[in-house]
């Protein structure tokens, strides 16, 4: 027989990133975060956002049960002011992650941001909070809070394993999560990754479209032009 485990979990000192850290991703669009990630680390394609506009921050996660949002309303008690709080509902999509109130209350605490698995609700509110939001649709079903729930450790929301610590890079395009131990060899790939940025797009403004890889293919038999 196992312990009924407790409704609500809290961590509150986890290993944070630096303001220097964060502030190397300002304005940073999350293709050139992947791009220093080998390609990888953004959310899945289903989570987009509600407002226009780009963050970067660390992650304070709740991790909810299917449902639930009482780990949400626990990532708000122990936010700080620039954190961007991400909570898992498993995905659920019968409710409402979140509305416009919570958003509120993340944005009276300084927080930047909000992401979660699951639908939001209260568009029209949400616009006025000013919050930006990234959520995978919308559903004016409330949510509950009974629990169980955690904050302040994991959870897998949109195809990632966030950690609070993390840092969440955000914008139209989607979600990129820079795990804890990773946030300094981004950051050192970041000015590689413009730079080739740069000037690939200055020589296709020129009218650059020559296919290197597909004429070396041609030329080594890897490929075929069919008649």
């Amino acid at each position: 027989m196992i312990e009924e485990p407790k409704q609500l979990t809290l961590r509150a000192k986890f290993p944070r990133p630096t303001a220097a850290q964060i502030a190397a991703f300002k304005d940073v669009p999350t293709g050139f975060v992947c791009d220093a990630m080998d390609g990888v680390g953004g959310m899945e394609t289903a989570i987009s956002p509600l407002l226009d506009t780009h963050i970067a921050g660390c992650a304070v996660v709740g991790d909810n049960c299917s449902g639930g949002n009482l780990a949400t309303l626990g990532a708000v008690h122990v936010m700080q002011e620039g954190d961007v709080v991400v909570v898992s509902l498993k995905g659920d999509q019968s409710v409402a992650a979140a509305g416009d109130m919570v958003l509120a209350m993340i944005r009276n605490k300084g927080g930047i941001g909000f992401v979660t698995d699951s639908p939001m609700r209260d568009l029209v509110g949400i616009q006025d909070v000013g919050l930006p939001a990234w959520c995978n649709g919308l559903n004016p079903n409330s949510p509950y809070a009974n629990g169980p729930g955690r904050v302040g450790f994991d959870a897998s929301v949109g195809g990632q394993i966030v950690s609070s610590g993390d840092i969440i890079v955000a914008d139209i395009d989607g979600v990129v999560v820079v795990p804890h131990a990773r946030i300094d060899s981004v950051i050192a790939k970041l000015d590689a990754v413009r730079a080739a940025e740069t000037a690939m797009e200055a020589k296709v403004k020129s009218g650059f479209s020559e296919q290197s890889r597909i004429l070396q293919m041609l030329n080594d038999g890897r490929a075929v032009m069919d008649d």
